[in-house]
């Protein structure tokens, strides 16, 4: 059950090609509200758009698999409409309660509570179009010969709490470029995201450093110059909120450094509240474990007082102790981390859910 994010889709047909089950894609559409705006979680189609999206109609499936908020409403009201029968597999955090759904296979920027429903993993699932990549490189490769090496993509995300875009990150982002070309000569090269805020993209726009080039991202646009430096760059910085490019650029074997935000007044007080939970939760692990620590974390979790979030920072912490990414203002090298497989065990999950029933 896919929606109108191509990253998200993509994990998702990720797992269904792992599988090799026969399968039906439903693609949903949203009601202009809520394109952008966010429904309360339940089940519930009131949301979608009937006319652009797929039907959803008996024979009810034996197993969803989806993604995101809007997604998981339509699989949790076509299980209603199959009396419990299908089986739901949620990818990524969760909008609703954990509980209500089969299986939740999150990555370790997710922290999630020990509960037997809960898979951990490394990395997002999303995988690198290689034949996008290989046919954008033909054709952006005459468009940036004549650039000043090194080539770095600087791709650009949104604002994601606790994080703020504001004017003081377009300063820092224009303080980079600026420094980039003064101390190698090359050309930073920007790219915004459907999340990037107009203004902080004004900003950019209005004092871009000489030799310094910028794509702002729009829906129609053309020429997006994304798979062209996928290909091509010779490194990237990555806005630390966008886990879903930082993952592409690791996965096209990159190298990668993470660019830092701030958080405002209340996100800084809530970065401590995410650390704790972390540390409650204990990440990673993805077993349904004994102890005392773990059955107060599902006790807290239950009770509503402590509720699964967001660790970004513990992420980047992953990514630059497994090699895989560095931090700003060193120079940029190759990955030298393995590029973890979490493809198996979450087919022998999904496979054992089905037997179970």
């Amino acid at each position: 059950m896919l929606g109108d994010k191509r990253g998200d889709n993509g994990q998702v047909e990720v797992v269904a090609e792992a599988l090799g089950w026969p399968c039906e894609r439903k693609r949903l559409a949203m009601r202009a509200p809520y394109i952008r705006g966010k429904p309360r979680v339940r089940p519930s189609l009131h949301h979608i758009d009937p006319a652009r999206s797929d039907p959803l109609e008996p024979p009810w499936p034996d197993l969803i698999i989806t993604v995101g908020r809007r997604p998981s409403m339509a699989a949790l009201w076509v299980r209603e409409q199959s009396g419990g029968h299908s089986k739901i597999v949620q990818i990524g955090k969760p909008s609703g309660r954990i509980e209500w759904y089969d299986l939740v296979i999150a990555s370790a920027e997710v922290v999630l509570p020990p509960l037997p429903n809960v898979l951990s993993i490394t990395l997002p699932l999303m995988q690198v179009d290689e034949a996008n990549v290989a046919a954008a490189a033909e054709l952006w490769r005459p468009r940036l010969a004549e650039l000043p090496r090194p080539l770095i993509g600087c791709l650009i995300g949104g604002p994601t709490e606790p994080y703020v875009y504001d004017r003081g990150m377009a300063d820092r982002l224009l303080g980079w470029a600026q420094g980039h070309i003064a101390e190698t000569g090359g050309t930073p090269y920007f790219t915004t995201s459907r999340r990037t805020p107009a203004d902080l993209v004004a900003a950019l726009e209005a004092a871009l450093p000489t030799g310094a080039h910028l794509f702002a991202w729009a829906p129609e646009a053309a020429d997006n110059p994304y798979h062209g430096l996928l290909a091509l760059a010779d490194g990237f910085v990555v806005t630390g909120d966008s886990i879903s490019m930082m993952v592409e650029v690791l996965k096209a074997r990159k190298p990668v450094a993470i660019f830092p935000l701030r958080a405002g007044p209340i996100g800084t007080v809530d970065q401590f509240r995410r650390a704790a939970v972390r540390k409650l939760f204990a990440p990673g692990s993805g077993r349904h474990g004994g102890g005392l620590r773990p059955a107060l974390a599902r006790l807290l979790y239950r009770l509503h007082i402590a509720a699964h979030t967001r660790d970004f920072d513990n992420f980047h912490r992953i990514l630059r102790d497994r090699g895989l990414a560095g931090p700003l203002g060193r120079p940029l090298t190759p990955p030298t981390g393995e590029i973890p497989d979490d493809l198996v065990p979450i087919v022998a999950r999904i496979k054992g859910l089905t037997e179970a029933a």
